[in-house]
């Protein structure tokens, strides 16, 4: 392409009376500064887009009421649940609950407060939170009514990943730069705790209860160079870790009945901070937008509508659950 250009350049150049050299030195110049242009614009231009982000929801399983029995909306977890940086009434959990008043025209209805009349929405999740503290949150969540039927939408192992950004060395719940060797015991670890913690949350519902746990997503679109940031430093085994822990989530979620995993991670690839480089093997043509906010952590506007909707087709598949006893 640049040689392409080079010559075009020269071409036009070839116009004016200037002496070979120069006109040289000109393409040349031309060409880099073309090229500096094309490189910040693929790099840094972030653009966040308007309108509805991620999968379509059906609409016809709110076309009618799921149940009249009582049921607890329960948000667990880290920041992404917790809604930081999310607009008033825009986080995952508040938009799962009840359609903001400026919803899109493809969600208009489809919320839970629509079907399930006697919804109560309690959100115990805690910006900036790991697993290890998730523990003591679930620890004092009240034991709900035996006529109380709870879902739980959960994000749980974000923070393990990646505090504190490499600014201290690697450790359990904040592991950012460790080696897949020395992250395995912590792997293992927040296995067991996983574990746990879906089976203390079950115990807290004697009245059934179905549990949605998101896996993590990636900021990254699946390339794994967060240095590229200019703000963060390298991490070799980023992206192994990212898997373990996936599918840790996978496994564990798989030997408790009443889990279902979110697809969080699948959902948001391509729109991380190579969204608009088209030659990447995750690159989203259809919307090639930025999903995550200014940290980098957790999602904008448009993420935590997308999130909703992933969320919201898992729940929608599970509707027979709460029908009323």
């Amino acid at each position: 392409l640049l040689v392409r250009l080079s010559g075009v350049i020269m071409t036009l150049l070839s116009r004016f009376k200037l002496s070979r050299r120069l006109r040289w030195i000109l393409a040349i110049g031309s060409i880099v500064v073309i090229a500096v242009m094309l490189f910040i614009n693929y790099r840094f231009y972030l653009p966040i887009g308007t309108g509805p982000a991620g999968p379509s929801v059906a609409a016809e399983p709110f076309e009618s009421k799921w149940s009249d029995r009582k049921v607890v909306l329960v948000g667990i977890g880290d920041s992404v649940s917790a809604g930081f940086g999310a607009s008033k009434g825009k986080s995952y959990v508040e938009r799962l609950a009840d359609n903001p008043p400026d919803e899109f025209d493809d969600m208009q209805g489809r919320s839970l407060s629509r079907v399930l009349p006697n919804l109560e929405v309690k959100n115990i999740a805690v910006s900036g939170s790991n697993s290890l503290q998730h523990v003591g949150y679930v620890a004092d969540l009240e034991k709900q009514p035996e006529d109380v039927f709870g879902i739980v939408v959960m994000t749980c192992g974000g923070n393990d990943l990646i505090h504190w950004y490499g600014r201290q060395p690697p450790r359990e719940g904040a592991m950012y730069g460790a080696t897949l060797p020395k992250a395995q015991p912590w792997i293992a670890n927040y296995k067991t705790r996983l574990d746990g913690l879906l089976t203390d949350i079950e115990k807290k519902f004697p009245g059934g209860c179905l549990i949605f746990l998101a896996d993590i997503y990636d900021p990254s679109d699946g390339v794994g160079d967060p240095e590229t940031t200019w703000a963060l430093p390298p991490w070799p085994d980023a992206l192994p870790i990212l898997a373990a822990y996936n599918q840790t989530i996978r496994d564990v979620a798989a030997t408790h009945p009443n889990v279902r995993v979110v697809p969080m991670h699948e959902t948001f690839l391509g729109h991380g901070i190579h969204c608009r480089q088209w030659w990447r093997e995750n690159y989203c043509g259809s919307d090639p937008t930025y999903w995550y906010g200014e940290n980098l952590e957790d999602p904008n506007d448009r993420g935590y509508d997308a999130l909703r909707r992933a969320f919201l087709n898992e729940i929608v598949k599970e509707r027979e659950r709460m029908r009323s006893k």
